[in-house]
């Protein structure tokens, strides 16, 4: 049985947490796009961690973490990662690395801030990774796959090759250093001796352990408006954010994907420039990220202070029929305990017209909210069990936006920690 977990939103939905619950019953969990550029915050037994290229699954003896192809893979980020909560007394997970991904390269983390750089107030507001650049080269076919370290006179080759081409943009372009092609075969050599003992034919692995009857959990990065061809181009990511691409990320056929669990924020909150219709700022905002999350709602990559913003039907509807959701897991709703009222955007006017259907980029950057308003429910619900014992007014902002996902609420999340959950 696969099934996926994703984001309905800008990401930040809390898909770490929900990805950890439902690690329990998972065997195999994979990571099956992005890179280090967002994180997952998770907390459990061991304390608090906030997970980068990791799945949220390296916490239980029971299960096998994997790294997708489709998976932008900062090898030493990696191995500073595991042995990061390996220091902190996490039992050693067990790995595997797809050898059809691809590498992060140094450069490419520089390619990213010399572009932001030059770009100027017409930046991206990306978090410097790298990503942009990994991926472009990835389809411009001069980046570096897993399986190309065990051939060394090819690699060298391709080395000399791609330092030729980059360094006419770093001498014309931005005016930096030049690539030393010994230098970067170098880099990859050290890479090669240290993801050796983990790399492994993940398609075939995980074709092997469906037909054993394993449970396997895509683990998806970011949220679905942050998708290149869905989202709110260009202030978007640079791979799927959506399920459908699990099956390519990970290797496996798109029909064995069974159940799409999409994590949907009870407010909103993004990282990032773009679009984003129904924020707030001032006091308002504030108010809000000071409570939010799990000790604010600040970038678990980059520290940055959130953009804020009301629970957006809009956004949120179609987000939920990008993934294909068949299940809503509905996070953070123990933030909002302190609002005498909450309003919902449920519309969009665009030069007058109100429309209930999310836009492309263009029109997006016309449309102005259209808000209706719940009775908040003034006071604490974390610690409650069962949905019945949530005060009234409460399951009836859940069951609003049930309504107008038109996708079934099945978990609520009230609080930060491994159990504070409430299945509906």
């Amino acid at each position: 049985m696969v099934k996926a977990v994703v984001g309905a939103n800008w990401g930040d939905e809390g898909k770490g947490k929900i990805t950890d619950m439902l690690g329990q019953e998972s065997d195999i969990i994979v990571r099956f796009q992005g890179g280090s550029n967002a994180g997952h915050t998770i907390i459990n037994k061991y304390g608090k961690f906030a997970l980068h290229l990791l799945p949220s699954g390296v916490f239980y003896d029971h299960t096998t973490s994997v790294i997708g192809n489709g998976v932008a893979l900062n090898i030493p980020y990696l191995f500073k990662e595991i042995q990061g909560i390996v220091d902190r007394g996490v039992p050693m997970p067990k790995i595997k690395v797809s050898d059809r991904a691809q590498i992060l390269m140094p450069y490419h983390v520089l390619f990213d801030q010399y572009e932001e750089e030059r770009l100027g107030k017409n930046s991206f507001g990306s978090t410097k990774s790298g990503i942009a650049p990994f991926y472009s080269d990835k389809y411009a076919k001069i980046g570096f796959q897993v399986s190309e370290l065990f051939d060394e006179e090819a690699l060298e080759a391709k080395v000399n090759r791609v330092c030729e081409m980059k360094n006419i943009l770093l001498e014309h372009m931005y005016h930096k250093p030049l690539l030393d092609p010994k230098e970067v075969l170098a880099t990859l050599k050290e890479y090669k001796t240290m993801v050796e003992p983990y790399v492994c034919d993940v398609s075939m692995f995980l074709h092997d352990a469906m037909k054993e009857g394993k449970n396997i959990l895509l683990e998806g990065q970011l949220g679905a408006l942050k998708d290149p061809d869905f989202g709110i181009y260009p202030m978007v990511t640079s791979s799927s954010t959506l399920a459908a691409y699990g099956a390519i990320g990970a290797g496996i056929p798109p029909y064995e994907i069974k159940n799409i669990i999409t994590v949907v924020k009870a407010y909103s909150s993004a990282v990032g420039a773009g679009e984003f219709v129904s924020e707030i700022f001032g006091e308002e905002a504030d108010e809000l990220r000071r409570r939010g999350g799990d000790g604010g709602e600040y970038g678990a990559t980059t520290g940055r202070p959130r953009r804020m913003g009301w629970f957006d039907a809009v956004a949120t509807r179609y987000g939920c029929r990008m993934q294909g959701a068949t299940e809503v897991a509905l996070t953070v709703l123990d933030v909002l305990g302190y609002l005498d009222e909450l309003p919902v955007c449920i519309g969009y006017e665009i030069d007058g017209v109100v429309t209930k259907d999310f836009p492309t980029t263009v029109k997006l950057a016309k449309a102005k909210p259209v808000y209706t308003t719940l009775p908040g429910w003034k006071c604490d619900i974390r610690g409650i069990k069962k949905y019945e014992d949530l005060p009234e007014n409460c399951r009836k902002y859940i069951e609003f936006i049930e309504k107008e996902l038109e996708v079934p609420v099945t978990f609520v999340s009230n609080g930060p920690g491994r159990d504070d959950i409430i299945r509906k």
